[in-house]
């Protein structure tokens, strides 16, 4: 997803901006007077999950895409996978020394707060997966959920497809074949009957192979399924609970962003979720993410206070950076 245009006009600050995420690795940069830059690559071209070959990966797409003097600027990240606070220090300690402005990494959820100008706000993703994350008051990442596709993520189109397995094989065996979900997901997935079923899905053990079959759920919602339904109303009740653990653990925040491919393209799954946070926490003021993630990475770059010197002003200006 690219920038809106109005996003995309000249900017005041020139920052750089990169949200890593499980499949894409979307950069972006801003220069004054001059309209936003961006590009997109796939993460599984540079990253390799060693914080210091992905620092250099990442100090190169800049460089390549950018060019040399973007290095200097302040640069801020989002990276998926960078799950505590040291996770996000190693690789933020890593990239500052490849590069000569000031550097934030934060968890990838965190930029959503960030993109809609909510910054200390909650996160919550609903796309593959499902995870809300925040700051305490000493600036700790904490998160609640995003356990993985086999544990958890029922929030999350994976979780949302196995728990909608799960109660069609529980209405076959009690002989109901008559919601719609059942032939829905038995075509979806090539079976014939439950155990066909439950094997198939099985076989494929993957996240995203998983939750390609998310879109049946709510097609068989909006045929009146209640098996469906149901499945809906739990996913949107996860997502709120995931909401309401993190305040239930010391974090102090009024603001709620919602984004993922699943919350942000599903009306339904949308409307429950914040139907249920306006019951059981009305001082909460939830937002659906409506821009790329990236506008966060470009704020949290732009909002830093690091005062590191630039290329131009430092005694090793002639040093290169793998």
């Amino acid at each position: 997803m690219r920038l809106p245009e109005a996003q995309r006009a000249p900017a005041a600050a020139a920052v750089v901006g990169i949200d890593i995420g499980g499949t894409k690795t979307h950069l972006a940069i801003t220069r004054p007077g001059a309209a936003v830059q961006e590009r997109t690559v796939a993460t599984s071209g540079w990253r390799t999950r060693s914080p210091e070959r992905d620092a250099a990966a990442l100090a190169g797409l800049v460089r390549e895409h950018f060019g040399e003097p973007a290095l200097d600027l302040p640069l801020g990240v989002g990276a998926h996978g960078c799950d505590s606070t040291e996770q996000c220090r190693v690789l933020e300690r890593a990239l500052a020394a490849r590069t000569n402005g000031p550097v934030r990494v934060v968890n990838d959820a965190e930029l959503m707060p960030w993109s809609m100008g909510v910054p200390g706000g909650i996160g919550v993703v609903s796309g593959t997966g499902a995870i809300a994350v925040a700051r305490d008051p000493r600036g700790e990442l904490v998160t609640c959920g995003g356990w993985g596709w086999m544990l958890g993520d029922e929030g999350g189109a994976s979780g949302l497809v196995r728990e909608a397995t799960k109660a069609v094989l529980a209405e076959l065996d009690t002989g109901r074949t008559g919601d719609p979900l059942v032939p829905r997901l038995l075509a979806a997935l090539g079976a014939g009957d439950g155990p066909e079923l439950a094997m198939a899905l099985t076989l494929s053990n993957s996240a995203d192979a998983w939750g390609s079959h998310a879109g049946e759920v709510f097609a068989a919602a909006d045929e009146g399924s209640a098996v469906a339904l149901r499945v809906v109303d739990q996913a949107a009740d996860h997502l709120a609970l995931l909401v309401q653990r993190l305040l239930q653990r010391g974090i102090d925040a009024d603001q709620v962003v919602a984004g993922g491919a699943v919350v942000q393209s599903q009306e339904r799954l949308r409307t429950r979720f914040v139907e249920l946070l306006a019951a059981r926490r009305p001082e909460l003021t939830v937002t659906v993410l409506d821009r790329p993630p990236v506008t966060g990475a470009l704020a949290l770059a732009a909002a830093s206070t690091n005062s590191r010197p630039s290329r131009t002003d430092s005694s090793s200006s002639t040093e290169t950076h793998p």
